[in-house]
């Protein structure tokens, strides 16, 4: 958990860039992106180093030469900042390193196409790295924690819709589908991946013991984690993301995922977590036609819904934020998604989430579809769950608050078995496959949910008018008392 102390260093930071004229709140989460990697870059070295003078043998692998030495973290964050912004504006200086370095460590480099170094002035440059140098990261939990701190600032959506999950929604998806070690996790729309940090997370609480083991470890680190990200930006972004919680190879593809670009992806993942974006239609034209074969449409929320069926392996399962018109909306394209997610997948669940969840980002009114791939059906009962609160306010300061349904969600959802008992008056209740065909595929909560109406009995209104006669006598005789004390 990150301190107080840790967030006012990160927020002085902050402050500095903007007060240096980087307002941008993507931009300046990229230049210390930059930073960041540039300073875990030497941080390794370091530790090939100390290998290999332990060892008494060559350095193996080394990231920097004995001729860039002076582009490492260590050598140029003392130096005057002239000197500084110098050595990183300069042809071959510590910004070229960064974008070329890709023979030598790929995770990150490999997405520096394009990258721009953008800190207009040397003092902002020497401030802003001596600030990052007083940050204590030595442990994976602090460097995580510190980059999740700074994604939290992105308080914009993007021009596509994207806008970042947040990390308790994200938890709780998680928690449902209960990742496994043998698992490959993908993201078709990763963004700053952070459901891929979430697995990750839950990887190491639940299955810390046999990371240990090479074969285990060897996976997690360089085939578990897939995703896909058109913006060149925030692909970087997350690949950062995930190197500071601790993988240092994710595969991500710097691609659109719904295009023929992409189509490889065809049954890679075992599990797929997302929340893709909603906003807009795409070209017919540039869509995946193995895509349009599930659904024909130019939705791109239900692209994506077709998308994640592609690259599921059989018996892959998926949770996947959609907004509401997935559930009940009436287009042909709307009907046949869910016609086969309830006919020739199994549907398990839909959870409606209350509108504000997304603030301030968005409004939207959005739930969580649970689906396993079979290609032969399988959906008997539908299990329905109306969240009412999420532990934050639902307005635009997402307060915390007491009241919170994501343990019971959680709770309810792996004990099946009780759900069968509840009424449609509940939170919760099962829904048989055939009331939902009967009612056109129709996914909407309220479409099945039962309300009960109390019923209030008010008095007569001779005898409320009677009330009233009788306060105005009583106001009459105390306005009398009143004037008669002060005659």
């Amino acid at each position: 958990m990150i301190t107080g102390e840790l967030k006012s260093q990160i927020d002085k930071v902050w402050e500095a860039f903007w007060t240096g004229g980087l307002s941008n709140p993507i931009t300046v989460i990229e230049q210390m992106t930059y930073l960041l990697f540039i300073r875990r870059l030497d941080e390794l070295q370091n530790q090939k180093e100390q290998k290999a003078n332990l060892l008494k043998q060559k350095i193996e692998d080394p990231l920097y030469t004995e001729a860039e030495s002076e582009l490492r973290w260590s050598h140029f964050k003392n130096m005057d900042p002239e000197v500084m912004h110098r050595m990183f504006t300069k042809q071959d200086g510590v910004f070229d390193f960064l974008r070329n370095i890709g023979s030598r460590s790929a995770a990150f480099s490999k997405f520096m196409k394009g990258a721009t170094f953008m800190i207009p002035t040397p003092r902002l440059l020497a401030q802003v790295v001596e600030m990052l140098s007083n940050i204590d990261m030595n442990d994976r939990d602090t460097k995580g924690d510190v980059y999740e701190y700074l994604l939290s600032k992105i308080a914009s959506a993007g021009q596509n819709g994207q806008f970042r999950t947040p990390r308790h929604i994200i938890a709780m998806m998680v928690e449902l589908v209960e990742p496994t070690l043998e698992d490959v996790v993908c993201d078709p729309s990763s963004g700053t991946c952070g459901f891929l940090v979430g697995v990750s997370e839950y990887i190491r609480k639940h299955h810390e013991k046999e990371l240990y083991k090479d074969e285990v470890k060897e996976h997690f680190q360089n085939r578990m984690f897939m995703g896909m990200e058109f913006d060149p930006t925030m692909i970087r972004i997350g690949a950062m993301n995930l190197i500071l919680h601790g993988i240092e190879n994710p595969q991500l593809k710097d691609v659109d995922a719904l295009s023929e670009a992409n189509s490889d992806f065809t049954e890679q993942a075992t599990l797929v977590c997302a929340n893709p974006p909603f906003k807009g239609s795409l070209d017919r034209e540039a869509v995946d036609g193995k895509i349009l074969s599930v659904v024909d449409s130019k939705k791109t929320e239900l692209l994506f819904l077709a998308l994640i069926l592609k690259g599921l392996k059989l018996g892959g399962r998926a949770a996947v934020i959609v907004p509401d018109g997935v559930l009940f909306g009436s287009s042909k394209a709307h009907q046949q998604i869910r016609t086969e997610l309830i006919d020739r997948q199994k549907l398990q669940a839909v959870i409606s989430m209350p509108s504000g969840v997304f603030k301030p980002y968005a409004g939207v009114s959005t739930a969580i579809l649970l689906f396993t791939k079979t290609n032969s059906g399988g959906t008997d009962k539908v299990w329905f769950y109306d969240m009412q609160a999420d532990g934050y306010s639902l307005d635009d300061k997402r307060q915390s608050i007491e009241a919170n349904d994501i343990p019971d969600i959680i709770t309810r959802f792996h004990d099946m078995k009780a759900e069968s008992k509840r009424s449609r008056t509940d939170k919760s209740f099962l829904v048989p496959v055939k009331e939902i065909r009967d009612n056109k595929y129709d996914l909407s909560i309220n479409r099945y949910k039962e309300v009960v109406y109390e019923e209030k009995t008010y008095e007569k209104p001779v005898n409320i008018i009677g009330h009233i006669e009788n306060l105005d006598k009583e106001r009459e005789k105390l306005l009398k008392q009143l004037k008669s004390l002060l005659a």
